[in-house]
């Protein structure tokens, strides 16, 4: 006789391992720990603003304070946006302050003693710029000195050009049309209706272009089969995008509009975002920054790419100086001193590190911001530029130690 068939009764079955909403806690963590940086400075950016906004009574975030926000820090946001490729490569330059205020001077003493007009003068200011960083690029990419050294270097001779072009003299005014790449706004168009329509437009083109950006990013990771945000927490992170789009747009429309050099800014952040993001040689610029020995092993020209990065920093510090002798409307001696600094800790705190190898452009951009937010609202709350050196300081130091101390958790 066969053994009897035993049966159980059919009962809740066992609750499979590792739940649904463990798996989403675990997800959300691993991003924020990925991205811990990039989130911890713009976590950073938004509390310094609401603590200055409440500390002001609203004057921080008044339509004409933000738009002097852009115009301050302009030439230090495109400045942040070149130090960041710099240092992601491996590298830093301390001549871009000295750099700028050579290219000032030269554009001033073209376009006022030697009537120059002021598109060329703009166009051999940035050749320029380019020339200063191939001739820094070749002795540290062809010849192997170090970069501080070399741009140490530059620092001292492009101060002295400086002198040598100004002696103790100011020189300016500027054409009008010179100046408006600082200081002009976009032209007002259609019907009144109390707003800037043009930069609601504009507003409204960007909300779309960034939205579309980040579904086709989702959708790119889903095919490659990597993890991505629940949607509940991706469509949050689009409400919130969307929300501080419209906000920035309605409080520049409410004023004058667009100022003409945010574009310029814009521009930069969207081209040189792509190129670090998807272009060959972005990627090299990460793969050198990151291992400089197996970028070369990989088939990386690291002689090449350190030289493209530094003719590249060289053009947007020539822009830099542009910006800056377009907003005084004068050229003068003492111009770009500590840019250099602030364009370091822009991009520090922005999320670059010392060994190279990790950043990005928006990083460069919030970090820029951070110091902006900074010096405006210690401004208006009457701190002194002593104490506000400061808190500057402590802000460079803690954003570093705070790499260090992520590397070493992440580490262990």
């Amino acid at each position: 006789m066969g053994s009897p068939v035993t049966t159980e009764k059919p009962g809740r079955q066992a609750a499979p391992p590792g739940p649904r909403g463990s798996a989403v806690s675990t997800l959300l963590l691993e991003t924020m720990r990925r991205n811990m940086r990039q989130y911890g400075m713009l976590i950073a950016l938004t509390l310094i603003v609401v603590l200055f906004a409440i500390w002001t009574d609203g004057v921080l975030l008044q339509p004409n304070n933000v738009t002097n926000l852009v115009l301050q820090n302009s030439y230090i946001l495109v400045l942040g946006i070149g130090m960041m490729i710099v240092i992601i490569s491996g590298h830093i330059d301390l001549s871009v302050g000295s750099l700028a205020a050579f290219v000032s001077a030269a554009c001033a003493v073209m376009m006022v003693e030697h009537d120059v007009p002021w598109v060329l003068a703009t166009v051999i200011a940035l050749v320029i710029g380019a020339a200063a960083g191939a001739w820094q690029g070749f002795w540290i990419a062809y010849v192997g000195i170090p970069s501080f050294i070399v741009t140490l270097a530059g620092m001292l001779l492009f101060r002295g050009g400086t002198q040598i072009f100004l002696g103790s003299r100011s020189i300016g005014p500027f054409p009008e049309g010179f100046q408006k790449i600082s200081t002009g706004y976009l032209p007002s168009l259609g019907p009144d209706t109390n707003y800037h329509n043009l930069t609601l437009l504009l507003g409204l083109g960007l909300l779309v272009f960034a939205l579309a950006q980040e579904v086709r990013d989702r959708r790119r990771q889903l095919s490659y089969e990597l993890d991505v945000l629940p949607r509940s927490l991706f469509l949050t992170k689009c409400v919130a995008m969307a929300a501080a789009v419209l906000a920035f747009t309605l409080t520049l429309a409410s004023y004058r509009g667009v100022p003409v050099v945010l574009l310029l800014l814009a521009a930069l952040l969207i081209g040189f975002g792509f190129v670090m993001r998807n272009a060959v040689v972005g990627r090299h610029v990460y793969a050198l920054g990151g291992n400089q020995a197996a970028a070369k092993l990989s088939g990386v020209k690291d002689k090449r790419v350190t030289f493209l990065v530094f003719v590249n920093m060289g053009v947007l510090a020539a822009l830099a100086g542009v910006v800056y002798a377009a907003r005084l409307n004068a050229g003068v001696p003492q111009a770009g001193v500590n840019f250099e600094l602030e364009a370091i800790a822009a991009a520090f705190i922005g999320g670059a590190s010392m060994s190279g190898g990790v950043g990005t452009v928006f990083g460069a951009i919030i970090g820029g911001l951070v110091l902006g937010v900074l010096n405006n609202g210690m401004s208006l709350v009457g701190i002194g530029t002593d104490y506000q050196q400061v808190i500057k300081g402590l802000v460079l130091l803690a954003a570093v130690g705070f790499d260090v101390w992520n590397k070493r958790k992440v580490g262990s």
